[in-house]
Formats: C-alpha cells, structure tokens, sequence
C-alpha cells in the first residue's frame, strides 16, 4: 500500500485549493455512502472525496497526487460488484458523478460522445429518442455511470446477440498517472493504425488510468422484439433449451434464466404470475425483422416445448413483454431482501458446460449447507451463483468462501473462468492467477508497472 508523503490536513488543504472548498468532502458524515460499493462484506472509511467538474480538474488532482504519492480511487455511482471502487487508507475519492454530460449525439456516424460520469439509462434513453440503439444494458443501468462500464467492461442481458461494453467504445479520453491527458481511438469503423490502446483501459477497473470521457457506437434500433416466458420441471431441461436453440443458428438478444429459489423470491418480491412448481424459468427475446421475429420466436417455442418446457407464454404487447422481462431483472433486488448479506458472484463457462456448472453450484451449496439463488445469461454461459448469508454468522461466511473456492475451481477447470462481468477488484484477486496462469498474471503485472510506476492507481485491486 502507498503511504502519503503529506499529512491528510495539507492535502485536504491542497486539495481544496485546486478545487471549490465544497466539492472536498472530508467531514465523517459526508464520507459514510464512498466507504463501499455494491459488493457484500467489502468496506473501508474514505478520507476525503474530490468532485471534479472538468478533465482539467481530473488533470490537476492527479498531477498533485502524483508529486505527494497519493493513491487515487476512482468511483461513478458506486454500483461495482468487486470492491473495485472500495477507498485505501490515505488515498483519494476521485468521484466523477458530476461529469455528467452527454457532449454529441452524431446520427451521421452513428455515435454517442459523453462524460464517464454520464448515467448509462441517460444514454441509452437519448439513443432510442432518434430511433438507435446502444446495446450494452446493465442491471444497474439505471444509476451506473458509463465511465464505470467502461472500466469494468459491463455486460448485460442483450450481450448473447450485442456484446459487452468492450464491443461499443471506440474512443476514451483517459488521465493518466502523471496526469497527462490522451485521446484514444476516433469515429473510424476501421482503424489499425499501432496498437489498439483504448482496449487496455476497457476493463481495466482504473488500474492504469481514469477515462474522463467515452465515445460510444450506436447501431439501428430492431424494428421489432418479441418477448417468452418457458417454465422448466428441470435446471437440465432449461440448459439444452439453449442449447438446441444455439443450434439451430438463432441468436436471440437474450436467454436469462432463473432457479426454483430465485423464481420463489422474484414473485414474492414482485407479483409478477411467476408459477411457483417449476424448477427454472427461461426469459427468451429475439429482435429485428418483424417476419424474421415472428418466425425465430415460433421456433424458440417450438425447440423449448421440444425439450420439456410445461409453459411457453408469449407477451401480446410490449406492457406484457416488460412485465415478463421484469422476472429476470428484479432478481438480485428480490434475493437481496431474504438474508442481511447477499453475495452476487459470475462465474462463467462455455455454454455446453453449463448443466454441469449448474450442478456443481447446486452441489456445492448443500454440502456446504447454503442457501444459493442462481440466475444469470445462460444464453452466454454466465450464471450468478447469488449466496444468500449473514457477514456476521463467521462460520457460515467461511463455508461461503469455500464454496465460492469451489465453484471458481470448477469454472476454470471446465473452460470458463473467475468472472464475466463483475471484474476482479478486491473479492476475486486471489483466484486471478489460477485462473489466468502465472505469465499471463505476470505479463498484466508488467503492464500495470508501466503505466502506473509508483502504484497510486486503484491500489490493492486486481493485485496486491
């Protein structure tokens, strides 16, 4: 860990000199909501918090945290699931909210530009007003901030058809660690002029630098989705489902499912007609060509009633197909009422292991003894293995760890991997070698040395 050169009242002092007095947080009760983040069990108490309002102010605290040996934490909304954005001891807030503006909607180029502090809802509502569409859609979409996608490169319930976040920048403006400011990538469909430089930032969880600003694609808005709802008497039904669908070379925009536990917290949560016998739920959307919808969502009924599926319910209009989709969206909200502590995880695999990873979940839990809700994009191979617990039951939180071990384990060994989209932060830093092997793990050690020489990036998260 960095430790300040400067006594925590000359930097608050400085830094309040480089910005308006009011926009340096430093009072106990202005630091309670930046000492955390989405993530279960992960916290620290903050120091101070910068605002800043600009790129230039970005610029300035960073130069002076630099000079100092101040470590820097950057923060959006605070929606991370890794304790990516958790504050270190001595260090700065760099919380970007306030850098909120979407610059230029190009139609011409069919591109977004925005501030990272830019709500992802925001950009996505300003999209579809002139009829396109970005696809990236988050769980979190509505309070979570572009630059924070961007930096965890977020997935969401679309990315079986549209990609990741990763899929969508084609431009970064990033701060770097001295505080010098770069502009990566342009409005070019093609360009292969050097490295691909924007793409080490994406997912880098402000390891290597702070994005400022982000240029996104847009595509064409789909002139038509329809929406199913497949109920299940097996977890094993559901997963060839996908599967056989995948087969026939349909590509829906999403495949999310649910388990009996989520299924049973969802309803509970959100009276939404779920049947309450099933052992999973397929969510099932296709879009594009109103002919080509119809004739894809005909055979997705077809293949799911093929493979055992005791309901497919068809949404009439789009009210219907939202409150179907609202089945999958409320789940980490619904099972996040049943037990003090939820812990959201993502392991993911290759789609054909995915009846076996489900069971391993499933196994581990009960030998474990723990209650575990399990969603996710099964469409992708990522599922959300969601540990239902109390941080202050020690035991229980260590038979936890355990599990989450195991499950990791058993990603890896299959093919997949310690996460999908929720990135590595603090929670999942000690399965990354494993996970990735000792030169790849060496080779991003490289990199990060690089780009950050005195370690006052995000300290702590991804590695030690």
């Amino acid at each position: 860990m960095v430790i300040p050169d400067a006594p925590m009242n000359s930097l608050i002092s400085d830094l309040t000199a480089l910005l308006e007095p009011k926009r340096v947080l430093h009072a106990p009760e202005d630091l309670l909501t930046y000492g955390f983040d989405g993530t279960a069990a992960l916290s620290a108490s903050a120091t101070c918090v910068v605002l800043p309002e600009t790129t230039e102010e970005v610029a300035r605290v960073v130069r002076h945290a630099a000079e100092h040996r101040v470590p820097i934490v950057t923060r959006g909304s605070g929606t991370g699931l890794s304790g990516g954005s958790v504050p270190v001891p001595g260090g700065i807030v760099l919380c970007l909210v306030r850098m909120d503006r979407l610059l230029e909607l190009d139609e011409r180029n069919l591109t977004l530009f925005a501030e990272s502090g830019a709500i992802t809802q925001k950009i996505a509502d300003a999209a579809d007003a002139v009829g396109l569409l970005y696809p990236p859609d988050p769980g979190s979409m509505k309070i979570s901030t572009i630059g924070g996608n961007v930096a965890e490169n977020s997935g969401g319930l679309r990315g079986l058809k549209y990609g990741v976040t990763r899929d969508y920048v084609m431009g970064l403006e990033v701060v770097l660690a001295t505080g010098e400011v770069v502009w990566l990538g342009n409005k070019c469909v093609k360009d292969v002029a050097g490295y691909s430089m924007k793409d080490i930032f994406i997912g880098s969880e402000g390891t290597l630098g702070i994005i400022t600003k982000v240029l996104l694609k847009l595509v064409p808005k789909p002139a038509a989705k329809r929406t199913q709802l497949a109920t299940f008497a097996t977890m094993s039904a559901a997963a060839d489902t996908v599967s056989a669908i995948i087969a026939a070379k349909i590509i829906p925009c999403t495949l999310e499912f649910l388990d009996r536990v989520t299924i049973r917290c969802v309803e509970d949560f959100a009276k939404v007609g779920l049947p309450l016998d099933c052992e999973a739920i397929l969510l099932m959307e296709t879009d594009g060509h109103p002919a080509v919808v119809a004739e894809q969502a005909e055979t997705m009924e077809k293949i799911a009633r093929q493979c055992g599926a005791v309901t497919v319910v068809t949404a009439k209009d789009a009210a219907e197909a939202a409150r179907l989709a609202t089945a999958r969206r409320a789940a980490f909200s619904s099972l996040a009422r049943v037990a003090p502590t939820t812990i959201l995880e993502d392991a993911t695999v290759p789609r054909s292991e995915l009846t076996k990873m489900i069971e391993c979940i499933q196994e581990v839990a009960a030998r474990h003894r723990l209650r575990v809700g399990t969603f996710g994009h099964m469409g992708d191979g990522n599922l959300h293995p969601t540990f239902l617990t109390d941080e202050r039951n020690t035991d229980e939180m260590h038979r936890v760890e355990l599990a989450m071990r195991e499950i990791f384990d058993f990603a890896v060994k299959v093919g997949g991997t310690i996460t999908g989209e929720h990135g590595v932060g603090l929670a999942k830093k000690s399965f990354l070698r494993g996970a990735i092997g000792d030169a790849s793990f060496a080779l991003m050690r490289q990199l990060k040395t690089a780009l950050d020489p005195h370690g006052l990036l995000n300290p702590g998260k991804i590695f030690d």
